[in-house]
């Protein structure tokens, strides 16, 4: 941690910034007081209202079975960027802008769909296990819940998140740029003790990864991973999981990419070989500038973006604000955030917030004092292992302008004279 984000200078910080602003607050006072005026000043103490809400009773403690967000907070909820393509595929984003801390509400979690949202009777529903497996097997839901089970905490991120920005500024949201994203408690079996319960072929080398939905969606999963940390999941954020998130059960795959975390999970086959379904074949492929193609580019880059202020804000007055955003990695833990509020000629070491877990959202936050100026924000992650957050400008030298997946360049926001955020390049 640098100087500029230690807490003793954090708190230095924040106690010069609290000085200026009492003297701008006292300013009129002082003026009114030389001019022997008594008109009360907007800011100074009053007698605290007795407000309406104060005076009646509350609604009932049981009002409603299934708690709900303050009316005041109607404005938090996943959008949807355009209509769907065809029927049932349609994705909506996470409101990052609205909120706080890493774990993203179960209601707010992104959203991606191939082909609806299936209603699937828990007591029906089967998972089969087989190809090179000594024992294949049916798996009820009841079989896999008294499985030894565990708990983890673990970011959720579509590859086409960010995909937009590949050319330039893709939205003018922050919501509808980065909002595939999410993070939550996931619970559920590990997949290496039902391979172990089937007894898999040392030969095994892929599993094929098939969900319930129309759509059939499938993948191709590397053994090593099934047996490293993936899970068979049946519940998020302490409740099962609900429907547009795999109800019942889902593959969940820390660190790789959204779509291979196949919901509805109905079916696991063991292979020698990867199985080339149409979702890595004709999908979730890296079009390169050659005509050639990144294939099974299964990792989340090393990542960051500013939450506050961001485009879906607006800076009413020069003054302190604190800047706030997530980073995260499919390759471990995130060991810095820098953050550049002059477009990148200088940076600044962010404080991460506790917990900085594995593969999970980390929280970074730094001080700042805005003087009315235009300003350009950004921020930069560095991981564990030493990856540095890349430019917009070294991953098109990289691979071109094709693709719409992995894209993970430092994002900035540009922030005008009249406080007005806007989504810039630079």
């Amino acid at each position: 941690m640098s100087k500029a984000s230690a807490p003793g200078s954090r708190r230095r910080f924040l106690r010069a910034g609290g000085s200026a602003l009492a003297g701008a607050a006292l300013a009129p006072a002082i003026a009114a007081a030389q001019n022997k005026t008594e008109t009360p000043l907007a800011g100074q103490a009053q007698p605290l209202e007795v407000a309406p809400w104060s005076k009646t009773p509350g609604e009932p403690v049981l009002w409603q079975p299934y708690g709900q967000p303050s009316s005041f907070e109607k404005n938090v909820v996943r959008r949807s960027r355009a209509a769907a393509p065809f029927a049932g595929a349609n994705s909506s984003m996470t409101p990052l802008q609205d909120l706080h801390g890493i774990i993203t509400p179960t209601g707010l979690v992104f959203e991606r769909h191939h082909s609806g949202i299936p209603l699937i009777d828990p007591e029906r529903h089967r998972l089969a296990v087989h190809g090179l497996v000594a024992r294949p097997t049916l798996f009820s839901m009841d079989d896999l819940v008294r499985l030894p089970s565990v708990s983890r905490i673990h970011f959720l991120e579509c590859s086409g998140n960010t995909g937009r920005e590949w050319k330039g500024p893709g939205t003018a949201s922050l919501q509808f740029s980065h909002g595939l994203l999410s993070c939550c408690e996931w619970t559920g079996v590990p997949l290496s003790v039902v391979l172990d319960e089937v007894g898999i072929d040392p030969q095994g080398a892929w599993i094929l990864a098939e969900g319930a939905d129309a759509a059939g969606m499938t993948r191709s999963i590397p053994v090593s991973k099934a047996l490293d940390d993936a899970l068979l999941v049946y519940a998020q954020n302490g409740e099962r999981l609900r429907p547009e998130h795999g109800y019942p059960l889902r593959l969940f795959l820390p660190g790789f990419e959204g779509n291979m975390s196949v919901k509805w999970l109905r079916r696991l086959k063991v292979g020698r070989e990867p199985f080339m379904s149409r979702e890595e074949t004709s999908k979730y492929t890296d079009s390169l500038p050659d005509g050639t193609a990144r294939q099974f580019t299964f990792l989340m880059e090393t990542k960051s973006v500013i939450t506050f202020p961001a485009p879906d804000h607006r800076l009413r007055q020069p003054g302190f604000y604190e800047i706030s955003g997530l980073a995260w990695t499919g390759r471990g833990r995130i060991k810095r955030v820098d953050v550049s509020t002059d477009g990148g000629r200088n940076w600044s070491a962010a404080a991460l917030q506790e917990p900085v877990l594995d593969r999970a959202l980390t929280r970074f936050r730094l001080p700042w004092r805005w003087d009315g100026a235009p300003a350009v924000l950004q921020s930069r992650a560095v991981d564990e292992g030493g990856y540095v957050q890349p430019t917009g400008r070294q991953l098109v030298a990289a691979r071109g302008l094709e693709s719409g997946y992995h894209f993970n360049a430092i994002q900035s926001w540009k922030v005008a004279a009249d406080g007005v955020i806007t989504n810039v390049q630079v």
